[in-house]
């Protein structure tokens, strides 16, 4: 399948021209095209392979992003998108047990779930059950300090512009995901729901666990509903339990992830703010909505 190779630096840079002006020398490529002047760039290589191993050798030491994605089918019409450490630039769960004294403990759960050590399901009943007794107030409370990654919303609402649903899948709680995806405008949301008494978290969320299996479900459901071919979806995560809809979409990115993922994914970021992914299809930025 033919090529085109993306590259981002982050932040834009004067030098990343020069850089790219230098590399032209040595590397044959057709349809050079900046999709943002100084930051964002595209072509088509002579050699794919090569060209990648060329260019990530000449910016190993640099800010610079680059993938080779497919030249067919760029502009997605699903977006399937993990919320903590994606979305949001944060793990709810880990901030919930700090308010809790019991961060430590969670915090060392929940990296060995991200790292594909333990199961998601089991992690996550062995977090909430460190939980029980803590206030609603609390939730209240992380909600309004949502720190969102910069550039989700001009990624959810320029694909929202050109056609694409999207979709915010969690293994997180549902009054998260209900207020990630309305400052962002995602389209729908799916995540657990807790269960609470007397104003208070009992430990639990209803069975059953939204998890890694429930993720790629989400992605098959929504993309079989809209009558999406698999290479007009795009899915992005950063951990083990996205690995599944990251390795079935037609576009999977792994977002500032753990290796396990960012070896299988179909193109990493590690650099950019998630308006990466819009260049990776191909969008300039004098069209991104913001």
């Amino acid at each position: 399948m033919d090529k085109i190779i993306v590259l981002i630096a982050s932040p834009p840079a004067l030098g990343f021209e020069a850089a790219l002006k230098s590399a032209f020398a040595s590397i044959q490529g057709k349809s050079f095209r900046w999709l943002a002047r100084g930051e964002a760039c595209e072509f088509i290589p002579a050699d794919t392979a090569d060209c990648e191993a060329r260019l990530r050798a000449l910016f190993r030491d640099s800010a610079v992003d680059i993938a080779a994605v497919p030249l067919t089918d760029r502009r997605k019409r699903l977006l399937v998108a993990d919320m903590d450490s994606t979305m949001i630039a944060q793990e709810c769960i880990d901030e919930l047990a700090a308010l809790a004294g019991v961060g430590d403990r969670v915090s060392a759960i929940t990296l060995r779930a991200m790292g594909g050590e333990i199961d998601f399901e089991t992690a996550l009943r062995e977090r909430l059950s460190l939980l029980a007794g803590l206030s609603v107030e609390h939730l209240d409370r992380l909600l309004a300090a949502t720190r969102f990654t910069q550039g989700g919303r001009t990624l959810v609402q320029t694909m929202k512009a050109h056609g694409a649903y999207t979709i915010l899948v969690s293994g997180g709680f549902s009054p998260f995901t209900s207020h990630v995806a309305g400052v962002l405008g995602f389209d729908e949301h799916r995540a657990n729901d807790l269960i609470l008494e007397n104003g208070k978290l009992t430990g639990r969320a209803r069975e059953p666990i939204l998890g890694r299996d429930a993720k790629l479900t989400a992605l098959r459901d929504v993309r079989d509903k809209l009558d999406v071919p698999k290479s007009l979806t795009m899915a992005v995560g950063d951990g083990a339990n996205d690995l599944d809809m990251i390795t079935e979409a037609g576009l999977g990115v792994a977002y500032r992830a753990k290796p396990i993922l960012r070896e299988r994914a179909h193109a990493h970021i590690d650099h950019g703010d998630l308006t990466a992914l819009l260049y990776l299809q191909g969008y300039s930025k004098d069209e991104f909505v913001s």
